[in-house]
């Protein structure tokens, strides 16, 4: 079991910058990857980036792609997203999780509470 907490969530006006972190403890060494998914109010789950724990591997979704930025430090159990260019569209509660290197959410077993991000225009 890997326990995760998000933090780094806020409210930013559009074209502003949010760092979010992510703080896993417990067995993360049965993990593969860690990723970031995102949920706006009425829409369903939707994946952000994956990174790999050891040879680091990238996926982004097509929508943050050149504006997100997904980094971890193994020595901290610690994985970041820092989204810069924030649009409204981004505004959702953000999810940290651990399982397989994929943007399938049912490939990730572990989930943290989530943290807010709201951009206003």
């Amino acid at each position: 079991q890997v326990q995760l907490a998000e933090s780094g969530g806020g409210l930013v006006q559009t074209g502003g910058s949010l760092r979010l972190s992510c703080a896993a403890s417990g067995r993360t060494f049965s993990t593969g990857a860690m990723g970031w998914f995102r949920q706006a109010p009425g829409k369903e789950r939707e994946f952000v980036a994956t990174i790999t724990w050891g040879i680091p591997r990238i996926i982004y979704a097509d929508s943050v792609k050149g504006r997100f930025t997904i980094s971890r430090d193994t020595a901290k159990n610690m994985v970041y997203l820092q989204m810069n260019s924030l649009k409204p569209e981004d505004t959702a509660v953000y999810y940290c999780a651990a399982g397989s290197y994929s943007k399938r959410e049912e490939l990730y077993d572990n989930w943290g509470q989530g943290t807010q991000v709201t951009v206003s225009s």
